[in-house]
């Protein structure tokens, strides 16, 4: 059950994420702000700013204090400022408070992933890992149409402030029901393993962790690509309503939510019955990553039906590679400083939400169509798969110095 509060408090943050992108293809809120597409993309990629920036402090912050009450003061902090979006009357004021979102979520996945690695075994870790990350997924799903109704039903403000508010219930649950217990639990798998800790610095120049950064940033491009852009993409290129747009959003990502969850789960059954945890997280990443780049099929096809088919099942075919490439980043990394390790991951993850967005609009404004910035996904999808086969391997990792 605490796995999936904690995928319910990935949904709430990607809700809280994500509910821009919807606004920002809003006609009456780009003529109000007189918004450019450079201007999006620079709206759309504010939050991983400081998100990406503070995830190693963060996961530094949960390794020295524990899970719980990090967590609890981010959830707080970033569920009042996203209410407050609501109440913006200039372009400076919304993107002073997309940078403050970021601080606020930044503690989630470095809480997540170190209250799994020390609550969950080898062989159970990758469904933990894959229910947590369908929040990832659920959240854009969520997102979008819940965003669209309570726009049609009200208006934008009133959405952030709907949905910034209505988050908080989460955080009764989160103080009643988690123990404060990881830091103890550390310490016994210490003292069990009697291994010497393997230094932070060490694990950084391993070529499993820039497989791991490279493979990550790649991965997390399309995502934040379709997190941030496919709203409008399906509106301006498809010609989408935006009720429509809303369930095609919701379709794509609650497909990527399923396989996340069901690859995770076959997986740890392929681990249970003898298989090599690396060798078989391994292949579920690569060909995550390979059927995610058909997404390219669609965006040179003039044919709507084929380009909305390749949306969603490019995105949902990414979702075997989902809970088995973190989990693979706790199978091959030392677990004490597991809150770290996870930042710098989740910092090249969300590098690439700095990225995206912005050489998605970049690309936009400068060629006039989609299909530049899709290609460039599957560039980045392809380099990814690559790095994944070559460098993230069991002799690579980082061992405990001699």
């Amino acid at each position: 059950y605490i796995v999936i509060l904690l995928s319910l408090g990935m949904v709430i943050a990607y809700i809280d994420r994500g509910n821009l992108s919807v606004v920002l293809a809003l006609e009456e809120f780009k003529k109000a702000f007189h918004l450019a597409d450079s201007q999006r993309g620079l709206l759309n990629s504010a939050f991983f700013w400081t998100y990406a920036l503070l995830q190693i402090p963060a996961g530094w912050l949960v390794d020295r204090y524990g899970v719980k009450v990090p967590y609890a003061l981010g959830f707080l902090f970033w569920c009042l400022v996203s209410a407050l979006c609501g109440a913006i009357t200039a372009v400076w004021q919304l993107l002073t408070l997309r940078l403050l979102l970021g601080v606020g979520e930044s503690v989630v996945t470095p809480s997540s992933m170190r209250w799994i690695r020390f609550h969950c075994e080898e062989k159970e870790r990758g469904l933990a890992v894959g229910l947590y990350m369908t929040g990832t997924k659920f959240g854009p799903a969520v997102a979008a149409p819940l965003a669209v109704a309570l726009i049609q039903a009200y208006n934008w403000r009133w959405m952030f402030v709907l949905l910034g508010l209505g988050g908080l219930a989460w955080l009764g649950a989160w103080l009643a029901l988690v123990k404060d217990d990881d830091r103890e639990l550390e310490r016994q798998q210490a003292r069990q393993s009697g291994m010497a800790p393997v230094p932070f610095m060490r694990v950084l120049a391993s070529p499993v962790m820039w497989g791991i950064i490279i493979g990550t940033f790649a991965y997390n491009y399309f995502v934040y690509f379709s997190m941030t852009w496919l709203p409008a993409y399906f509106v301006e290129r498809r010609n989408l309503s935006l009720g429509t747009m809303g369930w095609y959003t919701a379709f794509s990502f609650g497909g990527m939510a399923t396989m996340a969850a069901v690859a995770g789960w076959v997986a740890d059954r392929i681990i249970a019955r003898g298989g090599e945890p690396v060798k078989v997280r391994k292949a579920f990443t690569i060909a995550g990553l390979l059927l995610a780049s058909t997404e390219v099929i669609g965006a040179r096809s003039d044919s709507q039906s084929v380009a909305l088919f390749f949306a969603v099942f490019s995105l949902s075919g990414l979702g075997l590679a989902t809970a088995n490439y973190w989990a693979l980043t706790q199978t091959l990394i030392p677990g004490a400083a597991i809150g770290r390790i996870v930042g710098v991951q989740n910092c090249a993850s969300n590098v690439a939400g700095i990225v995206a967005p912005m050489m998605t609009g970049w690309l936009k404004q400068a060629t006039g169509s989609y299909e530049a910035p899709m290609q460039a996904v599957w560039i980045l999808l392809m380099i990814g798969a690559a790095v994944y086969l070559l460098l993230v391997r069991r002799r690579y990792a980082p061992t405990s110095p001699r």
